[in-house]
Formats: structure tokens, sequence, C-alpha cells
């Protein structure tokens, strides 16, 4: 009985594994997602970086099967949540998942409120949907939670409707809806977008409280490595659909070994340095029609790209020890002709 509890203890909280996500554009489907797969352990931040355009927020949508009806669906791979597959349930099943056992916060803190509907109704749903209740007990743990995410006068904000709520408040009512059934994993996709600085900071630091204090697991959704940097404990970078590096957070920084993480790095600002221009990626993560069939879909804006890079497709791999690469730099020990190290 006891070892049956230890493995479950210890098993990830969230597995995707080979995970494909189509999109149907004039007739014919391309993957967003493209064989992706990694796990997210009990109480562990997992940061997902990369441009935009990805598919990091695909991604967290494949997960919480809220992809577009008739336009985007999973066409490969699965999703297990506590050694349960997830991703063929039906939307009633689904339903008393989300919000219960995985939340999210989306994107625009906005348009992700409904703008007819006051702060506290929308909050009370989250427990009208998971939970036997009374409208009474429901306001109360409304306002107990808009407390609890740092809002002053919460009895008030409660009957408030969203355009009466600065970006920060939002972002803060968003979080408490997220949290409301304190949820065993929190998907944030870019929490701190078009935040200030100085409201971001106190987002990020209410998300570590939270976590912290509700012992729950976070995907954190980034392009924002700085982010990454303060939040998380695991990093997976995307590129065009597929993971190209995946490592801890210290060793991500420290030792980055894909050239597209390199470039990323480069171009974080440096308050050391003086320099007449920020450093940039040259090129655009190619469109879904236009992916390359074979080959590393980095190689066309790759420093250190090689002939074979656009012929061999590079396939995710230890490095080193907890270290994951997709880089045909990597794939041998004994470096090739033309190769740039």
């Amino acid at each position: 009985m006891s070892t049956k509890q230890n493995i479950h203890k210890d098993a990830p909280l969230l597995e995707v594994n080979n995970l494909e996500t189509a999109f149907d554009i004039d007739g014919k489907y391309y993957n967003a997602v493209d064989n992706v797969s990694f796990k997210v352990k009990r109480r562990q931040v997992l940061g997902i970086v990369g441009e935009s355009g990805c598919g990091k927020s695909v991604m967290s949508l494949s997960i919480m099967k809220l992809l577009p009806k008739g336009i985007g669906k999973i066409a490969g791979g699965e999703v297990v949540f506590e050694g349960r597959k997830i991703d063929g349930l039906s939307e009633r099943e689904m339903n008393k998942i989300r919000g219960k056992d995985i939340s999210m916060i989306f994107q625009e803190p906005m348009t992700s409120l409904n703008p007819v509907f006051t702060i506290g109704f929308q909050l009370q749903e989250a427990f009208f949907n998971h939970m036997k209740i009374s409208k009474k007990e429901a306001r109360m743990k409304s306002i107990a939670l808009l407390k609890s995410v740092g809002i002053s006068r919460p009895e008030k904000i409660v009957d408030e409707y969203p355009h009466q709520l600065s970006g920060g408040m939002r972002q803060r009512v968003m979080i408490a809806m997220s949290i409301a059934c304190q949820p065993k994993l929190l998907i944030a996709d870019e929490p701190t977008t078009a935040l200030d600085v100085t409201v971001q900071a106190q987002i990020l630091e209410l998300l570590k409280e939270i976590q912290e204090a509700n012992e729950m697991s976070i995907i954190l959704i980034t392009h924002d490595l700085g982010v990454v940097a303060e939040m998380c404990d695991e990093v997976i970078v995307m590129y065009a659909g597929r993971v190209v590096e995946r490592t801890d957070v210290e060793t991500l920084f420290h030792e980055p070994k894909h050239p597209y993480t390199e470039l990323l790095m480069g171009a974080i600002p440096k308050m050391d340095e003086e320099v007449e221009e920020l450093s940039s990626i040259e090129g655009i993560v190619p469109s879904l029609k236009n992916m390359p069939a074979v080959g590393c879909r980095f190689a066309n804006r790759c420093p250190k790209a090689m002939p074979e890079c656009s012929q061999i497709t590079p396939k995710l791999a230890e490095n080193t020890a907890g270290h994951e690469v997709a880089c045909l730099l990597y794939e041998t020990s004994q470096p090739r002709e033309g190769m740039n190290v």
C-alpha cells in the first residue's frame, strides 16, 4: 500500500507525449505543435519560452482542450494528467477538470473577462461549477479571494465591472478566478503582458506566493527571459512548434546550447554594457504553410548552420545530464567539416 502511494507521489503531475496540434488552412492541416514531449512535476514551475508563433499558447490550449472547433485539433500524441489520459475526454468530462484541477490565466485580462458581468458574478461561476455552495457563501469566498490576491476594497470591487478596473487589477482578478478551486496545475500564458514593470513584479511575486502556499505546479508561458529567471525551475525553449532545448533554469542562463537559445540570451539588454544597437535575431519564424518538411527549422536564421542542417532533422537528445538539445552540433562528439564551434 505504501509503495503505491510513493509511486503516485513521485509520478509527474502532467505528461505531454509526442503531442501534435494541427490547424486547418485552406482544407489542409498543418502542425503548429509538432511532436512535443515534456513532464511537469508536482510543485514545479516549468517555463516555456520562444518567439511569438512558436506554438507556446497553442500547446497550452491543447492541454486544456480549448482549441477552436472545426479549425484546430490534436492530431497525435497524448496528454496525461495524474496518470489519466485526458486528451480524448468529452467536453462534459473535461469541464469537471478545467478550473478545478487544471486552471489557466489567459494572455489578455480585458478580453478574458466578460464586460457585461460583474467581477463577483464571474468569480462565483467557478464555485458553482465545481462546488455545492449557496450564493451567500460564494459571494463571501469571492471577496476573500479578491483580498488574497492583494485587491483593496474587495467588498466594493466584487460588484464592479471589468472596465472599472486597471490592467493590474484585472490581472489579479484573473489570478483569483484561476485559483478559486485550488487547482493542482496552473497554466499562466504571458501573465504580465501589457502591464508596467512595477505591476509585473507584483504579479510575479503574487504567483510565487500562491504557488508555494497551495503547493501547485505552474506552466509559465512567456517570451520574457527575465520572468523565467525569476520564476522557473526548469525551462523548455520552443521554436516553430518544436522543443529545441530543455534544462534547469540555471544551466539555461549559464550554458545555453542551441544557437537559437544563445541568440535569445544575446538579445537581453545588459546594464553594465554600453551598445549602440540591441542584438536581435534576423528573420522570422516560418508560417505553418511554409514550415520545412525536413531539417532544422531554425537553419535559415542560424549563424552556425551547416549544409546538412537543411537535410537532417535533429532529434532532442541529452547532451549532458538533465540537459537536452535538438541540434546537429551536438549529435556527434567529433566536429564535422564546416561546423562552427
